[in-house]
């Protein structure tokens, strides 16, 4: 099978050691030095095109600078719509050695343009081992795994403790390509937890209890750093409901630690969290560009107000030179300066006619950009502001799909909708009959392949109540099956996460690109 060199242009850290001259207090104190000083290199991961639909393959895992010791392998099979990902690894330790704020570990897959996608946590046992099962619909990609403040994030930190490693019986094909350094940015999750702050440590509990109490740790991070980018003034109404969904975790952890409720009230937390980060930081950035364009428009309208002023002194200072030529001109002279006083005259008029000609087309052209940049800003706003609403009747998040509004396994009976769950649907279309113009889809999904019939009747029993609270062009129910699991279906809370309903909203309103996101631009070399 013929196969060729490659690379993603991805982020690793040369070395890390403690801040010279700091004891342990002032190194969790309130100080802004950092606790570790990493050097930053470039330099390229090898990522694999996995032939569609072709026979398993491994790929090996080798630890970086920071933690060497670490090793595994992955076996990445290519399916029909998807890709699994069957990691294991080993000598994986704890990473609170990089500081009180990293909670966990992530697994990300990053493409050949240089595009970080978060696809699984990765849990250590006691052992310091730890497996998962992923997929992804990514069809060529590399993997790395870097220690994060929670799961939850969408942007890789610069902390990689292991990354792929093409071994001599790998199968696929492997492009050489390069991106340039600012496609994969640096971690923006910059938190210091107060002292006070509980940390997953003291004596060993169930793996269970301890994957309960790691997430509520993690929801915590999630919520603080989302405080520290003022989500309280930009997602209030995301944020609250985040902290709502860690309180509730926080008080079933009290009275049923280890539950997998816990768990997926925790997670649903973070996730909560990350978009109230996100919708506060597009909205702070957002903000600055309209201030930016504000100063623009008062400064071009300074300048056009300068060139009339201009024009007007002009023309002036044209008529008193056409006075003075005709008081010292001769009488005998008057026919020859009157001619000469017109063809100035002429050529004044013709000259203001031009440059009157060239603004009108700046000032369209700079309309016409306006204008773009209002309709997208709209769209994102629009956007930002039906996720907010959501939020507020069900857990919602933003995908490259569209909205996703999920109805958890505990909304059923059954194929039957609880009472509850009726009332955030009416909730659902209530806000949605707001926005016209948007597109509707409802996709079942279950825990195996057994249970695909059940998933199309819960979706189908959403549908219905879509329907009947009036919302208009809801697309047919859609039963996916364990077609895409949300998260590793071999634990009992992983496969109740995984039975779900999800209701997309897209549409032209609110465009297709997610407030989160942004497009990037590549160099060759």
């Amino acid at each position: 099978m013929k196969r060729e060199a490659s690379g993603v242009l991805i982020v690793s850290v040369l070395f890390a050691v403690c801040s010279a001259g700091q004891s342990p207090d002032q190194r969790h104190g309130g100080e802004t030095s950092p606790i570790y000083r990493v050097t930053v290199i470039e330099r390229t991961l090898k990522a694999v095109n996995y032939k569609y639909r072709s026979l398993p393959t491994r790929v090996d895992f080798r630890g970086t600078v920071l933690m060497p010791p670490v090793k595994g392998e992955a076996l990445v099979e290519s399916k029909r719509g998807r890709t699994d990902v069957d990691a294991k690894l080993e000598n994986l330790e704890g990473p609170q050695r990089f500081g009180r704020e990293y909670l966990t570990y992530v697994l990300w897959a990053i493409t050949p343009e240089g595009r970080p996608h978060n696809i699984g946590e990765v849990i250590p046992d006691p052992w310091n081992k730890a497996k998962l099962h992923v997929t992804t619909d990514l069809q060529a990609f590399g993997m790395m795994v870097t220690a994060e403040p929670y799961a939850a994030v969408r942007r890789p930190s610069d902390v990689v403790v292991a990354e792929n490693q093409i071994r001599g019986d790998t199968l696929g094909t492997i492009e050489q390509v390069e991106a340039k350094y600012e496609l994969l940015p640096r971690g923006q999750y910059t938190w210091h937890p107060p002292n006070g702050l509980e940390q997953p440590t003291g004596p060993k509990v169930s793996m269970s209890k301890y994957e309960a109490m790691s997430q509520v740790y993690q929801a915590q991070n999630a919520i603080g750093i989302a405080q520290t980018a003022r989500a309280d003034q930009y997602a209030p109404n995301t944020l609250r409901k985040a902290q709502e969904l860690l309180k509730q975790a926080q008080q079933m952890q009290s009275t049923h630690p280890g539950s997998r409720s816990v768990v997926q009230i925790a997670r649903e937390a973070s996730q909560t969290a990350e978009d109230a980060r996100a919708i506060s930081e597009r909205r702070e950035h957002e903000e600055k560009l309209a201030n930016a364009r504000l100063d623009a428009s008062q400064a071009h309208a300074a300048k056009t107000q300068s060139e009339a002023a201009a024009l007007r002194a002009q023309a002036e200072t044209d008529v008193a030179r056409q006075q003075a030529n005709a008081e010292r001109a001769a009488r005998e002279q008057a026919e020859l300066e009157a001619a000469n006083a017109r063809q100035r005259a002429a050529q004044a008029e013709a000259t203001a006619a031009v440059a009157a000609a060239d603004r009108a087309q700046a000032d369209a052209r700079f309309s016409l950009d306006q204008q773009k940049q209002r309709d997208a800003a709209r769209r994102s706003e629009v956007r930002m502001r039906l996720l907010e609403q959501l939020n507020g009747a069900i857990s919602t998040r933003d995908t490259p799909r569209g909205l996703v509004a999920t109805i958890p396994d505990t909304g059923f009976t059954g194929s039957v909708l609880r009472g509850g769950a009726s009332e955030q649907i009416m909730r659902i279309a209530a806000i949605a009959k707001a926005y016209p113009g948007l597109k509707i889809e409802v996709e079942g999904h279950s825990d195996t392949a057994v249970t695909e019939g059940l998933s199309w009747k819960r979706a189908e029993a959403v549908r219905n109540a879509l329907v009947a609270s009036g919302v208009p062009g809801v697309a047919a129910a859609r039963g996916l099956g364990a077609t895409r699991p949300l998260t590793y279906n071999g634990t009992a809370s992983g496969r109740q996460e995984n039975r779900r309903v999800e209701i997309v909203i897209s549409g032209d309103a609110i465009g297709t690109l997610p407030f989160w996101d942004r497009t990037y631009s590549l160099t060759l070399r």
